[in-house]
């Protein structure tokens, strides 16, 4: 799916560099669908994860704040929390869709493979430029390795933060300590 192509809402609030970035994350994740031959209910609940996920990346705060007053999380990773909240004032049902957004910013340990989807497409899709290498081997193995794949993106992505005792949210804890 191209840029020009994905289907995001119309209240979203995303540039043309972050539609690229949804796009890539989609790809990856429908590569993995088609891959794993997982049945269209659940191939359409991981594309709709990942189109949505950033629908509202590039709001501002008080935006953000104002669909989700109740967290005090650092402004970066509200966006989740208010695509997932905006979502569901739309009609949105299906809670592993909702819960893979409103989480893909911090973890939880409480995902179906929806979530641990998106998380790992969100990592590893391939217009990041860090750890090219690694990243490409790693999503090269989720087809054949989904828990092991998914187990060693919460170590990469976690495992400096956890080493530098930096204070984490209790979800994303929850989440490494899963992992281990």
């Amino acid at each position: 799916m191209s840029v020009a192509e994905i289907e995001l809402p119309e209240w979203a609030v995303a540039s043309p560099k972050r539609r690229a970035h949804i796009a890539r994350v989609n790809a990856l994740a429908l590569s993995w669908a088609d891959a794993l031959r997982v049945d269209r209910e659940e191939r359409d609940a991981w594309s709709d994860a990942t189109r949505w996920h950033d629908v509202l990346r590039d709001a501002g705060e008080a935006e953000l704040r104002a669909l989700v007053p109740q967290l005090d999380w650092r402004a970066s990773l509200l966006h989740g929390p208010a695509a997932a909240a905006r979502l569901a004032e739309d009609g949105e049902r299906r809670a592993s869709v909702l819960e893979a957004i409103f989480w893909h910013t911090v973890g939880t340990a409480k995902w179906d493979r929806t979530g641990r989807v998106l998380y790992m497409a969100d990592f590893l899709e391939p217009g990041r430029t860090f750890d090219r290498e690694k990243r490409a081997q790693l999503a090269a193995r989720v087809p054949d390795d989904f828990e092991g794949a998914f187990r060693d993106v919460v170590r990469m992505r976690l495992g400096d933060r956890i080493a530098s005792r930096e204070r984490l949210l209790p979800e994303t804890a929850a989440l490494w300590e899963s992992v281990q």
